[in-house]
């Protein structure tokens, strides 16, 4: 073959090559609507308690997140919810990694389990795209236990594997796909679902999601949009939808007066997520 035939043949290809589309992603489930879920008001007082359950005297708040194998027998979602009429409860559970200290911990398959995580002793990074599988059956048992005890709503933590060092090739699609099929699990058994953390997923995860948890984007500067540029909490607030933000190293001088401006409900909390307790809105 004459060299000019194969340069032109080559020049075609890159042309192929550059003008061809971007593959797509594959396309995420429809939401699954939830007209019953509990869709918490912008301005909601809350707190977030994990170390241990909550103890009379109670706070006069509008929401407490509380740990769902820890409540899980229902007793203490019914005491929070008799002391204030309205009051909602959120199950917290970890969606995205293995805890070795949770009753149905046996239950996990080596294959999924991953990297430790770090400074968090016994738990370890999920392989999410074995959601079709047994993780998934896992999950479902875990979104049921929080239906069965009376919870309004759940809390999913780690559902950012993808951008951490997890032990598995995770991709931003892979993300999506188990965010967007746990938030549908959750509305199917008419539970509310927050988006917790997963930043830079909020436009594509917001239509899924009825309110967000946050922590710590005012000391990484990444609350908004006109910080990031394309993605942001404020994109909730914009949709009608509640953030409930914490902030752990900040002095409230350095993050309240923004929060409130955002209309988030920020706390100061300690990283043992127990009593201790400021409330950028006063409650």
């Amino acid at each position: 073959m004459r060299l000019s035939v194969i340069v032109s043949a080559i020049a075609l290809a890159a042309t192929a090559l550059i003008s061809a589309p971007p593959a797509q992603a594959a396309e995420l489930p429809a939401p699954v609507a939830c007209a019953g879920c509990w869709k918490p008001a912008l301005n909601t007082s809350w707190e977030w308690r994990l170390s241990s359950l909550p103890a009379k005297p109670y706070l006069d708040v509008q929401m407490y997140d509380i740990d769902g194998f820890a409540a899980q027998d229902g007793a203490i979602v019914k005491a929070l919810k008799a002391a204030k009429p309205g009051r909602r409860v959120v199950c917290y559970i970890s969606a995205g990694t293995y805890e070795d200290w949770r009753p149905d911990a046996g239950q996990f398959p080596d294959e999924v389990l991953g990297t430790p995580l770090e400074d968090w002793e016994g738990e370890r990074w999920l392989d999410i795209r074995a959601y079709t599988g047994t993780l998934g059956k896992i999950m479902k048992a875990r979104l049921d236990m929080c239906k069965a005890a009376g919870f309004d709503a759940v809390e999913p933590d780690n559902v950012d594997g993808y951008s951490n060092d997890s032990g598995f090739p995770l991709k931003a699609a892979d993300q999506l796909a188990y965010n967007t099929w746990f938030a549908n699990e959750a509305h199917k058994r008419g539970l509310s679902v927050a988006l917790k953390n997963d930043v830079e997923q909020i436009p594509a995860l917001l239509p899924y999601f009825d309110f967000a948890l946050n922590e710590e984007c005012w000391e990484h500067s990444e609350c908004t949009t006109a910080q990031n540029g394309d993605y942001g909490y404020d994109q909730f607030v914009k949709a009608g939808k509640a953030v409930f933000q914490v902030e752990y190293n900040l002095a409230t001088s350095k993050f309240c007066a923004k929060s409130n401006a955002q209309n988030f409900n920020s706390l100061k909390k300690t990283y043992e997520l127990d009593g201790t307790r400021t409330a950028c809105r006063g409650v």
